[in-house]
């Protein structure tokens, strides 16, 4: 199961990417922010995102 951000509900405060161990998260072009490949799965993102904009697909 992957980690997807709900861009609708992601309010582009970048928690859940000062959070990633592994730098997977990346703001894109409408400051909102996005998963990449090299996600590994430990949840630090969705755990610290304020508004629950991330979850498991």
């Amino acid at each position: 199961m992957a980690y997807v951000i709900d861009k609708n509900v992601c309010v582009g405060c970048g928690a859940c990417a000062s959070n990633c161990p592994v730098e997977a998260i990346k703001a894109t072009e409408d400051n909102k922010y996005e998963i990449g490949d090299t996600c590994v799965e430990c949840g630090a993102c969705a755990s610290n995102c304020p508004v629950n904009a991330i979850s498991q697909k």
